[in-house]
């Protein structure tokens, strides 16, 4: 186990008689790594969030709402309450027309028991496909942080890693150049002079 004194901020670039050309390079390669970790991450967490947003938006102006007819009545009964809950949600047929004029059909949410013919909102894309409601901008917004954020972090994983691998290697060679000296002024440690 190494013996460690107190903590001093910036060691690496302080004089010291017994400060060598490796410790010199791990310095440079610490403050190396330590940077283009932080670039790396956060150009990669800025360049997926943009992405994601823009991907988002695109969504939000393309996706249209249309009203579609269920082919069939809605299997279930619903309750006699005002509040509806998620569970009184049946899946159903619906047909709609897409704005191009092609007729299209898909399963949709609705209340239990609905009737035959009975009018439902589905978002479709620009062919009429059917897709899920668009993220509001503040839903966007946060998605895009919390994926942006992910992607950054993994992707400084990456420099940090081969960062640690070089740091490793100069150690080690740094300690065989350490036992080469030793070896070699070690026998002469006991002698005295007469």
């Amino acid at each position: 186990m190494a013996l460690r004194g107190p903590k001093v901020w910036l060691w690496r670039w302080r004089r010291n008689p017994l400060k060598r050309r490796a410790d010199e390079v791990e310095a440079w390669v610490v403050l190396g790594v330590w940077m283009l970790t932080v670039f790396v991450g956060v150009l990669a967490g800025m360049t997926v969030s943009r992405s994601v947003e823009d991907g988002l938006a695109h969504e939000r102006v393309e996706w249209r709402p249309l009203v579609a007819r269920l082919v069939e009545r809605a299997p279930g009964t619903a309750s006699g309450n005002g509040g509806v809950s998620r569970a009184e949600h049946v899946w159903a047929e619906a047909r709609w027309t897409a704005a191009d004029g092609s007729s299209h059909s898909g399963q949709v949410r609705v209340l239990a028991g609905s009737q035959a013919g009975s009018p439902i909102t589905v978002w479709t894309d620009r062919e009429g496909r059917q897709v899920t409601r668009p993220v509001t901008e503040s839903q966007a917004r946060v998605r895009a942080v919390l994926i942006g954020g992910v992607a950054g972090v993994c992707t400084a994983v990456v420099p940090l890693a081969a960062g640690r691998a070089v740091r490793r290697r100069l150690e080690h060679r740094r300690m065989d150049q350490w036992d080469a000296e030793w070896s070699r002024f070690g026998p002469m440690w006991g002698r005295t002079t007469g």
